[in-house]
C-alpha cells in the first residue's frame, strides 16, 4: 500500500514558509509574461500581442499583485496581533509606566523583542532575590544552630537579637553592653555594623550621657553627642547619633545597655520614635532574662524561649501594622481555651505557640514582608516558607518541640487548601485550629497597607465566607468572646 506524503496545510506552517510560498507563487506570471515576451522578439524581433491577450494578461498581473499584497499583509498583521496580545498580557507583569515607555516605539517587533527582554531582566532580579533569601536563611539558621549546640555560647542568640532589632529599627548599628557586677564598669558583649572588636576593654558610663539609663532604669534618645564626653571622644564611633539606649533590666537590677544608633532612613536628622524607643525597652527586658537564665544556667530552654521571643517581637517590628499581633493572638487563643475547659498545659503550649507562630519571618526579605501591594507568585512562596522555618528553629529543644504543631500548621485550612502540608479536617489538631482562628481574625481586625481594619460586622462577614476553611464552632465561640468582652 503506497504512502501518502503528509502535508501540512499553509495555515500551520511557519511565517518563513507561508512568505516563501507566497513569494514563489507571486513570481511566477511576471516571470511567465517576460519569458514570452522575450521568446516574441527571438523569433520576430518585436513583440506581437493581440489587445485582448494583454489585457488578459495585465488583468492576471494586477489579481496577483492584489492577492499576494493581502497574503502579505494578513502574515504581518498577525505578527502585529502577537505583539500586542503580548504587550497587553504582560502589562501586569511590568507596570503600566514600563508598558509606555516600551510601547513609544512604533515598531511592532522592537515593542515585543523589549517587552521579552524586560521580562528576563525580572526574571534574573528575581533568581538574585532567591539567592539572597537562601542565604538570609542559612545565615539564621547557623546562629540559631550554634546556640542549639551549645546553650552555654548565648553570644549567638545575643548577635541575633542584636541584628534583628537594628534592622527593625532602620538603625545602622547596634552594640550590647554588659555591666561588671564587681563594679560599675561596663564592656561591649556584642556589636552589628560597627568596625569595632569586641573585647574586655572597660567603658565608664555612669558620669556621662549614658547616666540618665544607668540611674532610672529608662530608656532614653540622644541627639547628640558633645565632643567634650569621655565616651564621645574614645568610643564615638559605636555612638553615631541618633542614638537609642534601653537597659538590659532584670528585677531593678541593670545588667547592661543595649543601643542602636544612626538611622538608614530619615537622613541625618530623623529620630528615633516614642514607639521605637518603648520597643527597645521590652527588648531589653527580655534580653536580660535571657541572660541571668544563661548565667545561672538553671533553665536553659527558657533562656532560649525568651531569647526568640525577643526575636518574634523583633520580626513583628518590622511591619508597623502588624505590631501587637501576637499579643493579641496569644490573648484570644487563651480566652477560647479556656471557655472549652482546656487543660493548662494545652493553654501554655497555646499561649507560646501565638507568640512564636510568625518566628520564621525573620528568615523572609523586607521587601516582601513590607511589600505594600498583593505578592506575585513567586513571593507568596517565599512568604509561605515561614511556618516550616519557624518549626525548624523551635524544634530541635526538647521542651520547645510541643510547640513545633502549632508553627508548622497554623496556616492548615478544614478544606486541604492550606500549607504547608495541605491538611484537611480531623487532621489538623484543635490547639492549631484554634490559632488559626484568633490569627485571621486579628489580620482582619488590624490595618494593613492595602486595606483598612475591618469592623467587628465586616470580619464576621469575611469569616463567614470561610466555612469549609476554618472550625465554624472555634469562629462562633470567638465572635461570642469578641463581642461580649465582660
Amino acid at each position: 500500500m503506497p504512502i501518502k506524503p503528509k502535508i501540512s496545510s499553509l495555515e500551520n506552517s511557519s511565517v518563513l514558509r507561508k512568505f516563501t510560498i507566497l513569494f514563489i507563487l507571486i513570481s511566477i506570471l511576471p516571470l511567465v509574461v517576460l519569458f514570452y515576451f522575450y521568446v516574441q522578439i527571438q523569433e520576430h524581433g518585436r513583440i506581437e500581442i493581440a489587445p485582448a491577450t494583454l489585457n488578459l494578461t495585465l488583468t492576471f498581473v494586477v489579481l496577483g499583485i492584489l492577492l499576494g499584497y493581502g497574503t502579505l499583509r494578513s502574515i504581518l498583521k498577525s505578527i502585529v496581533d502577537i505583539s500586542r496580545t503580548s504587550t497587553e498580557t504582560l502589562r501586569e507583569v511590568l507596570g503600566e509606566d514600563k508598558i509606555r515607555e516600551i510601547a513609544n516605539n512604533n515598531n511592532e517587533v522592537a515593542v515585543l523583542a523589549r517587552s521579552f527582554s524586560e521580562i528576563t531582566n525580572r526574571l534574573e532580579d528575581n533568581i538574585r532575590n532567591l539567592e539572597t533569601t537562601k542565604k538570609t536563611l542559612q545565615s539564621v539558621i547557623t546562629k540559631v544552630g550554634h546556640g542549639i549546640s551549645s546553650m552555654q555560647d548565648i553570644n549567638s542568640f545575643l548577635e541575633l537579637i542584636l541584628e534583628t532589632i537594628a534592622e527593625a529599627l532602620s538603625a545602622k548599628g547596634g552594640v550590647l553592653m554588659a555591666k561588671d557586677p564587681a563594679n560599675k564598669d561596663f564592656f561591649v558583649r556584642t556589636i552589628f555594623g560597627i568596625p569595632y572588636e569586641v573585647g574586655k576593654k572597660p567603658i565608664r558610663l555612669e558620669d556621662g550621657a549614658f547616666s540618665p539609663v544607668i540611674l532610672t532604669g529608662k530608656p532614653m534618645m540622644i541627639p547628640k553627642m558633645y565632643e567634650g564626653e569621655a565616651v564621645a571622644k574614645e568610643y564615638g564611633i559605636m555612638f553615631e547619633t541618633p542614638v537609642l539606649c534601653a537597659p538590659l533590666l532584670l528585677h531593678d537590677k541593670i545588667l547592661g545597655i543595649i543601643c542602636v544608633s544612626g538611622r538608614t532612613t530619615g537622613g541625618k536628622s530623623g529620630n528615633f520614635s516614642e514607639e521605637e524607643m518603648n520597643l527597645l525597652f521590652n527588648i531589653g527586658i527580655q534580653t536580660a532574662i535571657a541572660l541571668e537564665n544563661a548565667k545561672l544556667n538553671s533553665d536553659a530552654e527558657k533562656t532560649y524561649f525568651e531569647t526568640i521571643s525577643a526575636l518574634a517581637m523583633a520580626v513583628e517590628a518590622k511591619d508597623q501594622y502588624s505590631r501587637g499581633h501576637l499579643d493579641r493572638v496569644a490573648d484570644y487563643c487563651e480566652k477560647i481555651a479556656r471557655k472549652l475547659n482546656l487543660s493548662d498545659a494545652d493553654i501554655k503550649v497555646l499561649k507560646d505557640g501565638a507568640r512564636l507562630h510568625d518566628l520564621g519571618k525573620i528568615g523572609i526579605l523586607d521587601d516582601v514582608l513590607k511589600k505594600p501591594t498583593s505578592l506575585n507568585a513567586q513571593e507568596w512562596e517565599m512568604m509561605k516558607k515561614h511556618t516550616e522555618i519557624g518549626e525548624g528553629i523551635i524544634k530541635p529543644v526538647q521542651s520547645l518541640a510541643k510547640l513545633s504543631d502549632v508553627i508548622r500548621h497554623h496556616h492548615e485550612k478544614l478544606d486541604g487548601t492550606g500549607y504547608p502540608d495541605g491538611l484537611k479536617g480531623t487532621e489538623i489538631s484543635l490547639l492549631t485550629r484554634i490559632l488559626s482562628v484568633a490569627d485571621v481574625f486579628d489580620a482582619l481586625t488590624t490595618d494593613r497597607p492595602y486595606r483598612k481594619a475591618f469592623s467587628f460586622e465586616e470580619a464576621k462577614k469575611e469569616l463567614s465566607k470561610m466555612k469549609g476553611q476554618l472550625d465554624p464552632a472555634i469562629v462562633d465561640l470567638l465572635l461570642e468572646i469578641v463581642s461580649s468582652p465582660g
